[in-house]
């Protein structure tokens, strides 16, 4: 009986699904500020920190077009690591609140020496379809799966 491989590797690309939902989130939320009874300079403060966060975010989390955007993830025997074009591979601990469903993984991770834990979700559009399915099996079924990387 054979074991399975410790190796794996997949990288992403930037999903237009987790776009669209994120400007739909965008516009319901300036829509909320809009019919809020606020003072004038509140309500534009939360316009502003809307479209701060929207500037952030969207080139990191959801394109990926951000040197500093995560968009590879790999196990071999040293552990997990994540790949960003400006740090390379990262060692990383996956955390036990990582979700992965048919059209949505959650990837909960927390960097080497990081007090705090990280998410980034990938969609089922970002990725091949046979890619997303192994990524999936992987994150439910491997074995040292929460361990910290070595």
């Amino acid at each position: 009986m054979s074991s399975p491989s410790e190796q794996f590797e997949c990288r992403w690309q930037g999903s237009t699904n987790l776009l669209v939902a994120y400007l739909a989130s965008l516009l319901l939320a300036l829509l909320a500020l809009s019919l809020l009874q606020l003072p004038w300079w509140l309500r534009l403060s939360g316009v502003v920190l809307c479209l701060l966060h929207a500037g952030w975010t969207i080139p990191r989390r959801i394109l990926l077009s951000h040197p500093q955007a995560i968009n590879g993830l790999r196990r071999d025997r040293d552990g997990w690591q994540l790949f960003s074009h400006a740090q390379g591979w990262q060692p990383v601990q996956l955390r036990p609140d990582s979700l992965a469903l048919p059209g949505l993984i959650v990837l909960r991770y927390r960097r080497q020496g990081w007090c705090w834990s990280q998410g980034l979700c990938i969609a089922h559009d970002a990725l091949e379809p046979v890619l997303h399915r192994r990524l999936r099996v992987r994150l439910k079924f491997s074995r040292r799966r929460w361990a910290a990387a070595e």
